[in-house]
């Protein structure tokens, strides 16, 4: 059986899409596929995302490759689900769309930052329960 392959979507592919891609892939990986991008990208991923996912889940993302996308890079998906930044999509197919309605960290303290990540960790983690 192939796993599902999930997009994670956001305006700049530079924050929430690049955590939930790196938690996916650490907490979820042997249930789906996780990927990133965005609609309008920034130079880099948020330096405070790296950081702070290094320091929280021991995850490098920028050794492992992850770096800011655009949809047009994003294989075929099953799952695409948005940051809740407001991102109007072009079309892109798939079998189910959900939004998380993420507040952006981006310039937050740490503390704010995390309360973010901890939020995407247990949605990652129910999208794992509910492929499973």
């Amino acid at each position: 059986m192939t796993k599902a392959k999930v997009a994670f979507i956001c305006t700049h592919n530079s924050c929430r899409s690049q955590i939930a891609e790196a938690l996916g892939k650490k907490l979820a990986g042997d249930v789906f596929e996780s990927y990133s991008a965005g609609t309008d990208l920034k130079d880099q991923v948020n330096p405070d995302a790296v950081r702070l996912i290094k320091e929280h889940y021991g995850i490098d993302m920028l050794a492992n490759g992850q770096k800011t996308k655009t949809l047009a890079d994003l294989p075929a998906v099953d799952y695409v689900i948005t940051m809740g930044c407001g991102v109007r999509c072009p079309y892109l197919p798939a079998k189910k769309r959900v939004d998380w309605g993420l507040e952006d960290p981006t310039g937050q303290d740490d503390e704010t930052f995390m309360e973010v990540i901890k939020e995407i960790e247990d949605k990652v983690l129910k999208l794992k329960q509910k492929l499973s």
